[in-house]
């Protein structure tokens, strides 16, 4: 089964790009709970033939307990944000997951962008994706 039949259309593809050999996914989550609901489905891109280049991007919001899931599952991160600073308002770690979501999506330039939660590194990250689909 194809990418484009079971509804997977990237970002590209409706710029009206052409379709690539393998769609480059990013994954952006901080916290524990976000990287237990997406492990699963990185891995499963990891182990098949999905056509699907998975990007793990991570804000680290709870640095402890994120790095016990990432262990756990063996997931290799391929950018850490690393946005936790003391003393810091919301609005500091809004402003440092901006500008880290910005840089890497302008790197990467990714065909679809994955976000779950409902922290703000997932706020953020729909944001940011919402900004360049």
């Amino acid at each position: 089964m194809s990418n484009t039949e079971i509804g997977l259309y990237p970002l590209s593809y409706k710029r009206g790009k052409a379709m690539p050999d393998k769609i480059k996914a990013m994954f952006f989550f901080g916290t524990r709970p976000e990287a237990i609901k997406m492990a699963p489905i990185i891995k499963k891109i990891e182990e098949g033939n999905s056509g699907i280049e998975p990007r793990v991007v991570v804000t680290a919001q709870h640095r402890q307990m994120l790095d016990q899931v990432l262990d756990t599952f063996d997931i290799e991160v391929d950018y850490d944000l690393n946005i936790m600073r003391s003393n810091q308002s919301l609005s500091d770690i809004t402003e440092r997951a901006v500008q880290g979501f910005e840089k890497v999506i302008r790197e990467e330039d990714p065909h679809m962008i994955l976000v779950q939660g409902d922290t703000t590194t997932a706020f953020v990250g729909g944001l940011v994706a919402n900004y360049h689909k």
